[in-house]
């Protein structure tokens, strides 16, 4: 963070409080319900994604590069579920709203990583998909192992250069008028808008960093499957077009349910009342993690018979073990 300080100059001296307050839930009526309800969402992510990332790592069927996007989606719900959820059932149900200086900027940067990751997972989900049905026969050369882990790869680290830059942007802000964050966590926009200094270099990688990492992701798979639509309609049976349709669906569902709720609040933000925004923008944050995985399991073929084969061999040991 001294490489951001030092633009500064020496002779300014930063006002950094020595906490932050998070008030983004209150003054909402029955509220304690909706934490109720947060903590069963984070129980099921927990499991769910456990479930699946064990299915794949157990399975050997399902190393494949597809389901490595898979294994990091669940591993990015499961990690980002556990960042977020218990720090916010601790602050607004138990009634902790202070948090340290430093704390609240980790808190950010972990929590905006995942966000950010999930969806650029869906954009390597949506390359494959494409990949798979306009290219059928080079999918095995094209859609490598050592491909999605690079792939993957190079996306945790433009995630976390963007938060890091966006994270190190705020420690150049002096906060002397107010430490009260109108979020339910420490979110990027509430936090600079609170600076007394010139906040122009946070607001701009704001905008830039939700281009990148929400508006070029969305605009990548919305053009995946305008391609994917005109290479079905090529397919001269509608069997084979809804056989190849169905391996859409279960990432269609991942990019409904992530980019839609985004989308309203983006778009109807000011019409909306800053509760129900905040509200919306919370369950969009942890509505995900929770029906990605139970979405996969349901909805890909190789994963129900994933789940058959291993309950299958666990009757047959308990069988076993009984004789």
């Amino acid at each position: 963070m001294e490489l951001f300080n030092s633009a500064l100059g020496k002779n300014i001296t930063l006002v950094r409080p020595a906490y932050f307050i998070i008030s983004g839930f209150t003054g909402i009526p029955n509220i304690k319900y909706f934490y109720v309800f947060l903590f069963f969402v984070y129980i099921v992510s927990l499991l769910a994604n456990t479930v699946v990332m064990g299915i794949i790592c157990l399975d050997p069927n399902l190393r494949t590069p597809k389901y490595i996007a898979v294994f990091n989606l669940a591993f990015v719900d499961l990690f980002g579920s556990s960042a977020l959820v218990p720090k916010v059932l601790d602050i607004f149900l138990f009634d902790h709203p202070y948090i340290p200086y430093n704390d609240c900027l980790t808190f950010m940067f972990f929590c905006f990583t995942c966000l950010s990751m999930q969806a650029l997972n869906l954009v390597a989900l949506a390359y494959d998909r494409l990949i798979a049905i306009i290219f059928p026969l080079h999918y095995q050369v094209k859609i490598t192992h050592r491909f999605m882990f690079s792939l993957i790869a190079s996306f945790w680290l433009f995630a976390i250069t963007i938060t890091l830059i966006a994270a190190g942007l705020l420690t150049r802000l002096s906060f002397c008028k107010s430490v009260i964050i109108n979020s339910y966590f420490c979110d990027h926009g509430p936090i600079y808008r609170l600076g007394c200094n010139d906040i122009t270099p946070s607001r701009v990688v704001g905008v830039l960093a939700s281009v990148l990492l929400l508006g070029l992701p969305l605009a990548f798979i919305l053009g995946t499957y305008c391609l994917i639509a005109y290479a079905l309609s090529k397919i001269s049976t509608r069997r084979e077009r809804v056989k190849a349709f169905k391996t859409c669906t279960g990432h269609l569902s991942l990019v409904a349910i992530y980019f839609l709720s985004i989308i309203y609040v983006y778009c109807f933000g000011s019409t909306i009342h800053p509760n129900a925004r905040i509200i919306n923008l919370s369950l969009n944050a942890v509505i995900p993690p929770m029906l990605n995985p139970i979405i996969y399991v349901f909805q890909t073929q190789e994963i129900k018979a994933s789940l058959k084969k291993l309950y299958k061999l666990k009757e047959q040991s308990k069988i076993a073990t009984i004789s």
